[in-house]
């Protein structure tokens, strides 16, 4: 775990230096979630203008005996582990079959990684493997280590698909076909399209918790880079895009100033009003959700969507 972490801090440090310099600057959407930044993110998902974790979590508390029904039990990875209230309804609706699981969790957040470790410990009929690290190595880890021919069940619940641009959303569900075999499982959990309204207060909440989500990236920066931003002098805005069904995040300067991150020899210049792009999240329409696992290599077996929030749960067949 130690060696991943120090890999991890690299790579930070190599990508803000190069997508910096970008034009508009940028930053990845994955650094956001430091330890306070998925507490400050499990704050938002309790929010009442944010309800994608609720209403996955209604459908999933509906569906869950189908999904396993379908799996059997085998080993179940998950992408983007949160703090596992997801997977520990799907473990448990396993372990009323008489099913087992393996059980590998992948996020860069070590706080994540622990909280599901101990919410499914305590469950008999599951192990569990944590791996400290992006989706695709923890991905690659985890078909590296499968040793039997039990399915598969790969988890990308909270709609973090929404987070890759639409060819490389498609790129990375074709990567996980890839590492699948037939008969294997996808259960995808995404976000739908709604009025713009909703997505603002969604995104940018009255009670400041997204800005302050937002704008922990520069803190983190400051700590483990030595950067010296200066958090009142950047404001958190949201955006609706139409044309590419996105809302985004932005950093914004709030006067031209200029950043140094020293140990890096970093210098950025910023002017007035220009952004640090730091998150997309893309929305889609229930179909095109199952065009996307059809070009992919997947085959929809079943999807539910929940009216009330306009949110769609896909289970796709490898």
């Amino acid at each position: 775990m130690r060696d991943a972490a120090a890999a991890l801090a690299a790579e930070f440090a190599a990508d803000v230096r190069r997508d910096l310099a970008l034009t508009p600057k940028q930053l990845q959407s994955k650094y956001l979630y430091d330890q306070l930044g998925s507490s400050l993110f499990e704050a938002i998902c309790r929010l009442p203008w944010y309800h994608i974790t609720r209403a996955e979590s209604r459908l999933l508390a509906r569906h869950a005996a189908e999904i396993v029904e379908e799996f059997g039990g085998g080993t179940i990875v998950e992408l983007g582990c949160g703090s596992g209230e997801k997977i520990v309804m799907l473990a448990e609706a396993l372990q009323s079959r008489g099913g087992t699981a393996r059980v590998h969790l992948i996020d860069i957040s070590s706080q994540a990684l622990e909280q599901t470790e101990e919410r499914l410990t305590r469950l008999e009929h599951v192990s569990v493997v944590g791996h400290q690290s992006t989706y695709e190595e923890g991905l690659r880890r985890a078909a590296a280590a499968r040793t039997t021919e039990d399915p598969v069940l790969v988890l990308l619940l909270g709609s973090n698909i929404g987070n890759f641009d639409t060819p490389a959303a498609l790129d990375f569900l074709d990567r996980i076909r890839r590492t699948l075999r037939p008969g294997d499982l996808l259960l995808l959990g995404a976000d739908l399209t709604k009025p713009e309204a909703d997505l603002i207060l969604a995104y940018d909440d009255p009670l400041g918790v997204t800005a302050a989500f937002n704008k922990n990236l520069l803190v983190r920066m400051n700590r483990e880079l030595g950067a010296d931003f200066e958090l009142t002098r950047f404001a958190h805005r949201a955006a609706w895009t139409a044309s590419e069904q996105r809302i985004e995040m932005h950093l914004v300067s709030l006067a031209v100033q200029r950043v140094t991150i020293a140990p890096s020899g970093v210098i950025v210049n910023f002017d007035a009003g220009e952004h640090i792009w730091t998150e997309s999240s893309y929305k889609y329409d229930p179909e095109e959700l199952q065009d996307m696992g059809a070009t992919a290599g997947f085959m929809t077996l079943k999807q539910w969507i929940d009216p009330e929030a306009a949110f769609a749960l896909t289970v796709f067949l490898a």
